[in-house]
């Protein structure tokens, strides 16, 4: 007899089958392939709701000041027409406390919607995503301008891109700025270089975070750096939404030719057109 467990290797991977690795792995950039369709405008919609809420919350008044402020001096929170002092923020952790189980209900249910419709990693990154078509082409144009030696035109792309992304990291920066110094004074000192170094730095700060989250980490910050992303899987149950794939239904993947019968040829549904893993953000999909 030994006190050891028996241990089995199982090979999840058919060793014939050649390995390839997707473009999270690969260490490579993730040029994203645009798509439309009914789920794709549910993400816009989503999108645009929370941008609006984050940039159009800061310039609403009420009663003569600013809606929704978070007074560091006087230490006092406003939100509409309720003031909330220090020994009021059980209330605040209240709120959270319900938020986080909703978002956790959700995850049950739905699986990872979170992350698709309303995280504001992905709303930001696909608002970024969205300047780099427009200033650089569609993925293959991307593909090739990046292989592309130096020239006029790729410069100029190439700096008409990070400009925007600049201008919508800052803009970012002094709505979030604004919800602890009222917004109105702030983009005055800011037009007037009259900032205080306190604000200059945060402005600094968040200005850069946005530009470098967005813009160059994306999908790294959802595959290494979100705590959520971690431990949401623990979660799912088998009832969950999930998109997944169906490795009895599409293996073996392979091309073949339209009315033929993939059965014959010792093939499954899947076509190996790699086209789920060109449309994911992460580059990884199912």
């Amino acid at each position: 007899m030994t006190d050891r467990i028996p241990a089995q290797i199982i090979e999840t991977v058919d060793p014939s089958q050649p390995i390839r690795l997707t473009p999270a792995q690969s260490g490579g950039p993730i040029h994203t392939r645009s798509f439309s369709g009914r789920f794709r405008n549910l993400r816009l919609l989503g999108g645009a709701l929370l941008m609006l809420l984050y940039f159009g919350t800061v310039w609403l008044n009420w009663n003569g000041r600013q809606a929704v402020l978070w007074d560091l001096d006087r230490q006092q929170f406003h939100i509409f027409g309720a003031t909330f002092w220090p020994q009021d923020f059980i209330l605040l952790s209240a709120i959270l406390i319900i938020a986080a189980f909703g978002l956790f209900f959700i995850t049950v249910l739905a699986g990872r919607i979170w992350c698709g419709y309303a995280c504001p990693q992905s709303s930001w990154t696909w608002m970024f995503m969205w300047v780099e078509k427009i200033t650089e082409g569609d993925r293959l144009q991307r593909i090739k301008l990046d292989a592309a030696p130096w020239s006029a035109s790729k410069l100029l792309r190439r700096s008409a891109k990070h400009a925007l992304w600049l201008a919508i990291s800052l803009a970012t920066a002094l709505a979030f700025v604004g919800y602890f110094t009222p917004v109105r004074d702030l983009v005055g000192d800011f037009a007037r270089f009259e900032l205080g170094t306190t604000t200059a730095f945060w402005l600094l700060f968040f200005t850069a975070a946005t530009y470098i989250n967005a813009g160059w980490l994306r999908e790294q910050v959802c595959l290494h750096m979100c705590p959520y992303s971690r431990f949401q899987s623990v979660m799912f149950d088998a009832d969950t939404l999930l998109v997944s794939y169906d490795t009895a239904r599409g293996e073996n993947r392979g091309a073949r030719r339209k009315g033929s019968d993939p059965r014959a040829q010792g093939l499954g549904d899947c076509v190996d057109c790699t086209l789920c893993v060109q449309v994911c953000p992460t580059g990884i999909d199912i």
